[in-house]
């Protein structure tokens, strides 16, 4: 839950959420009554962000799950395997996408293990998708806290895509460590990329901004190294869809031209992403699958062609910043820093930072 507004919601028999799509301009929810109108919303990208996307995979099996009229079990269990490849082939990129699946399926077979009953197992996995919502909005909080510390009072910051509430249960996480320093005081100015070609910095970021009274100013993608060479940004923080073993971090389609940019002007990069979303099984960024999307994304906006129909295009929705130009990862276990695979590997172990 945000401030005027949720990204997602549990109705009872159905999911809710506020379509994205539609946004600024219009603010509309959709309900999705079935696991396949759930699927849909995740890949049309009503709902986007990689923790949203997450929280909202798990609401639609629990959802399946509640409406599946197959009252034996045999029938119920592979009911539910359809449900999980369905939903698992909405988004390539995004790892916490088979990160909550991968928890629901752990989930199933726990309560499997002590019941044959359908009911009392579609309620154990609704309860396991509502601990999944609530741990998402904690989760983004600690984010928030821990990333606050690298912002000082008169900072200006820059961000691309959206990474705030509207990317995940709420709060956000790059949109989260501004939330944090804004609460704590901090006078601090957010500079937003449009982030071209789905304009979730535009449409998004400065809506969720300017809801909560926090100062920004809209970039055109092609701005950014320009403020750099002005001085104008003292540090950037994004949101991030997988981050490898390495450290090598998928985001929206951009943001690796931002790395670069800040590279040469000496400014600090950093990634906010909850540890569902590093890829401990994924060695480097070379094997992160890359979602391509629809071509008119590219070529069409708000349905009129910006350019000839026929043109061709290329439409691939992130690219991956290498982790030499990555000045550290915000977790909400704290912020690694270079040496990224060690660090990582600790906090997967067990360890601290």
């Amino acid at each position: 839950m945000h401030k005027g507004f949720y990204t997602l919601k549990w109705e009872g028999d159905s999911v809710s959420f506020i379509d994205q799509r539609k946004l600024p301009v219009e603010e509309i929810y959709v309900s999705c009554r079935t696991y396949k109108e759930v699927a849909e919303a995740i890949e049309t990208m009503v709902v986007r962000g990689a923790p949203a996307i997450g929280v909202s995979a798990a609401y639609g099996i629990a959802l399946g799950l509640i409406k599946s009229t197959d009252t034996e079990i045999y029938k119920y269990e592979a009911g539910f395997k359809e449900i999980c490849d369905i939903i698992g082939a909405t988004r390539p990129t995004a790892v916490n996408l088979f990160w909550a699946i991968e928890r629901m399926k752990k989930a199933f077979a726990e309560i499997r293990g002590r019941t044959s009953s359908v009911s009392e197992i579609s309620a154990h996995m609704l309860s396991e998708a509502h601990s999944i919502y609530d741990e998402d909005i904690n989760v983004n909080k600690a984010i928030g806290r821990a990333g606050s510390s690298l912002v000082k009072s008169g900072m200006n910051i820059l961000t691309h895509c959206n990474a705030g509430a509207l990317c995940a249960a709420g709060y956000g996480t790059a949109l989260g460590v501004v939330r944090a320093a804004f609460e704590q005081g901090k006078k601090i100015h957010v500079f937003a990329d449009e982030t071209r070609p789905f304009l979730q910095g535009a449409r998004l970021t400065m809506w969720e901004l300017m809801k909560d009274g926090i100062d920004c100013t809209l970039l055109s993608d092609n701005m950014s190294g320009y403020m750099m060479s002005k001085g104008k940004i003292d540090v950037i923080v994004v949101g991030a869809d997988r981050i490898a073993a390495n450290g090598d971090a998928a985001n929206k389609i951009g943001t690796y031209s931002v790395a670069v940019l800040a590279k040469h002007h000496n400014i600090p990069m950093y990634f906010a992403a909850p540890l569902s979303t590093v890829d401990i099984n994924c060695p480097s960024g070379g094997h992160i699958p890359i979602e391509e999307r629809n071509l008119d994304e590219v070529r069409v906006i708000n349905g009129k062609s910006i350019c000839p129909p026929d043109a061709k295009a290329v439409n691939p929705s992130f690219d991956v910043t290498p982790n030499s130009l990555i000045s550290g990862i915000i977790t909400e276990k704290g912020i690694i820093y270079p040496p990224f695979e060690s660090g990582i590997k600790s906090l997967f172990s067990g360890g601290d930072l």
